[in-house]
């Protein structure tokens, strides 16, 4: 995608750049971790907060850097599908998106100083972490979404140790409920990123990047998205029948007509209409996470 016929201002580019579209994916499962921790008893509104503004700033840092570096690595070319890049485009320079990256990890780092003193040493290493990865994900000599590691990586960093990161800052200590929580979380946000490589396949694969999707092809990756699917409608009942949460878990599946659009376009179509699917998914996500903090709430 290329310039547009309308001039955006700077800070239309510079909101085109954060993707605000994904930002539902960084404060899901903050939501679920806070929801265990009032269940358990260990709400603390403070370090809740400083957690979804640090999970905010680090999913902006991590757009950023794909943006940036994915163009270097040639992976951005004008046949591009997915929604516009800004680096890509031409609407700034590489040196203006590292530069705005580093910024937004700074600040992410500073969130990250309050919450160090609330909870240790653990959060130093989950924040030092989690800004490698969102750098290391496209940038460095081995970007993790190059060799196949990017799903496992989301499923870490958004799904495990955000949701018991949460809980950890307001509890001090992480239980079993905030780790099985954080499962179908990171499931449901492992699919966003299922979905966008689904729809660069073509490109990307001839751009020497082999995401999983490259890897395991279209069928494949729709089976992946599937299979996430199901580990999140799975996961619910399962943590009834064993005593560890209420029946009002089921509410998570008052989000499946959120899910049936998506689902529809990633086993039928290819190509740019993924894009719906993308968007459809994040917020499915989203739906399904806020669902699951009424569910343990109630």
């Amino acid at each position: 995608m290329t310039r547009t016929d309308t001039p955006l201002s700077q800070r239309q580019i510079w909101m085109l750049a954060t993707r605000p579209k994904t930002l539902p994916a960084a404060a899901a499962p903050v939501v679920v971790g806070t929801a265990v921790a009032i269940a358990e008893g260990a709400f603390a509104a403070g370090p809740a907060l400083a957690a979804l503004l640090g999970a905010l700033l680090l999913q902006i840092g991590s757009n950023l850097a794909n943006d940036v570096f994915d163009y270097k690595k040639g992976a951005d070319t004008s046949a591009r599908l997915g929604p516009t890049r800004v680096t890509q485009a031409g609407f700034l320079s590489p040196r203006q998106v590292l530069t705005g990256m580093w910024l937004t990890f700074g600040l992410a780092a500073l969130i990250g100083l309050y919450l160090i003193w609330v909870g240790g040493w653990p959060i130093i290493a989950i924040g030092v972490l989690s800004i490698a990865a969102a750098i290391a994900y496209t940038g460095g000599p081995f970007p993790l979404g190059y060799h196949g590691l990017g799903d496992l990586f989301v499923f870490i960093f958004f799904g495990l140790a955000a949701v018991c990161g949460t809980y950890y800052v307001q509890a001090g200590t992480v239980s079993g409920l905030a780790w099985l929580a954080a499962v179908p979380v990171g499931g449901l946000i492992v699919n966003i990123l299922v979905v966008n490589n689904l729809r660069d396949i073509e490109s990307d694969r001839a751009a020497g990047k082999r995401t999983l999707a490259v890897r395991l092809g279209v069928r494949g990756a729709q089976v992946e998205y599937l299979l996430w699917l199901v580990v999140a409608y799975a996961v619910p009942p399962l943590l009834g029948l064993f005593g560890l949460a209420s029946g009002w878990l089921m509410l998570t599946w008052l989000s499946l007509p959120a899910a049936l659009s998506p689902t529809r376009l990633v086993l039928r179509e290819q190509g740019r209409i993924l894009n719906q699917a993308l968007a459809g998914s994040a917020r499915f996500a989203l739906i399904y996470s806020l669902l699951f903090a009424v569910g343990l709430l109630l």
